[in-house]
């Protein structure tokens, strides 16, 4: 059973990206030159009661959320950094507010255009939070995670696809970087040695799918399936999966849908999984 287990995890893990691609739809001739958009929402939620026989507890969340991407396509090669910035709090009653949305991530790809299957890249991927994270029991919270502590830097190399505007994938060799400073217990520290380490790299691959349909004039749909394996156990793969459906209702209020599924053997035993309906202000800058 571990074996068939196995197997259907490199199946997933090697061929289903680019099997996503080889279904693609042939595309337009592409437009060369930079394309580039940066976007930023606001989204709010306050409620207050007073005298409410039915009860409830005065609320008030925010959370601000800037996208970008700088796109330089031409006919041999393609050069993408995107860069996502979130951050947001909720109070609730009484409680003091907390931290509901803590994201920094950076990646840049360069691929080689040599013709429609094989394309070389390079990439580089940081990613961490802003501030301080903490978990709460009780009347007492503990930090537990600060600005680069842990931070997470992934180098790859290897060949990508894209057949259409929408859609691309790759798969390459890679490096994953854990750094880490005052939280290094269950990240980067080796229990069976005498001091702590405070860095931790893996070396294994990574495959890369992202999809970014618009599903009608204004409803975009945006996915992005990153897998990271150190080769040494198949049923330990890095998964980080994040979907967000998003509809224009005006120029400056959107609606979106924000799915975002993480497993990572190091941080928790158990997969982990984020949902957020918003409506909020939204404006493009570029």
């Amino acid at each position: 059973m571990q074996k068939v287990l196995s197997t259907v995890i490199l199946s997933i893990f090697i061929i289903l990206p680019l099997h996503l691609s080889l279904l693609a739809e042939e595309g337009e001739t592409p437009e060369y030159g930079w394309k580039n958009q940066v976007v930023g929402n606001l989204n709010l939620t306050q409620a207050q009661f007073d005298n409410w026989a039915q009860g409830g507890e005065n609320t008030l969340a925010w959370q601000l959320n800037l996208n970008s991407a700088f796109v330089l396509d031409q006919q041999r090669f393609n050069w993408a950094t995107t860069g996502k910035l979130s951050h947001g709090q909720a109070k609730i009653g009484d409680i003091e507010a907390r931290k509901s949305a803590d994201e920094f991530r950076v990646e840049s790809v360069y691929l080689y255009k040599l013709g429609d299957y094989i394309n070389p890249y390079v990439s580089g991927l940081l990613q961490t939070q802003i501030t301080k994270g903490y978990q709460y029991v009780e009347d007492e919270r503990f930090p537990v995670s600060n600005f680069f502590d842990p931070g997470y830097i992934t180098l790859s190399a290897g060949v990508g696809y894209e057949p259409v505007p929408y859609l691309k994938t790759r798969l390459g060799a890679a490096t994953k970087t854990t750094i880490t400073r005052e939280y290094a217990v269950g990240l980067t520290d080796d229990p069976e040695t005498d001091r702590i380490e405070k860095t931790d790299t893996e070396f294994g691959a990574l495959s890369v799918t992202e999809l970014r349909k618009p599903l009608a004039e204004n409803i975009l749909l945006t996915s992005k399936l990153d897998l990271f394996s150190n080769l040494e156990s198949l049923k330990q793969v890095d998964v980080r999966w994040d979907t967000i459906l998003s509809a224009k209702v005006s120029q400056y209020i959107d609606v979106s849908l924000n799915v975002e599924l993480l497993y990572d053997n190091n941080i928790s035993p158990k997969r982990q999984l984020k949902q957020l309906l918003a409506l909020g202000l939204s404006y493009t800058f570029l």
